[in-house]
């Protein structure tokens, strides 16, 4: 399964974008209003859990500064990525585009389509206000 955000612009540079995301502990400025638990599990870890849905470990997998910040799940039952892909416009603004990618099964994926990609949309959409 392969959902994009919208790209959208920030005000901040490449490099300040970059060092936002790659502090996992400010993806909780990101989440959804419907957010039910937040909680630190280590240095570049995190636990998160919106309502009606299981809890979800992430962990920071990947950087490429400036310009790649990649998040993995930290459990084999729902394996995925969210990578955010960071392009600079000029030195004050920047471009992000967030990126899910995982493998489930048929019926898996059309049950959780819809949710991720209104997650996405909101992380992305939080993004501007950073």
């Amino acid at each position: 399964m392969h959902i994009e955000s919208e790209k959208i612009t920030v005000n901040k540079s490449q490099k300040e974008t970059f060092e936002f995301l790659k502090q996992v502990e400010n993806f909780k400025q990101l989440m959804p209003e419907s957010i039910e638990k937040f909680e630190m599990l280590g240095e570049d870890s995190f636990l998160f859990q919106l309502k009606g849905m299981p809890a979800i470990k992430l962990k920071l997998d990947k950087t490429e500064p400036h310009h790649l910040v990649v998040l993995a799940a930290a459990s084999d039952k729902l394996p995925f990525t969210l990578k955010g892909e960071i392009t600079e416009i000029d030195e004050n603004s920047s471009e992000v585009q967030l990126i899910f990618e995982g493998e489930f099964n048929s019926m898996m994926a059309m049950m959780i389509k819809k949710p991720i990609q209104k997650f996405i949309t909101t992380l992305s959409e939080n993004l501007t206000t950073i």
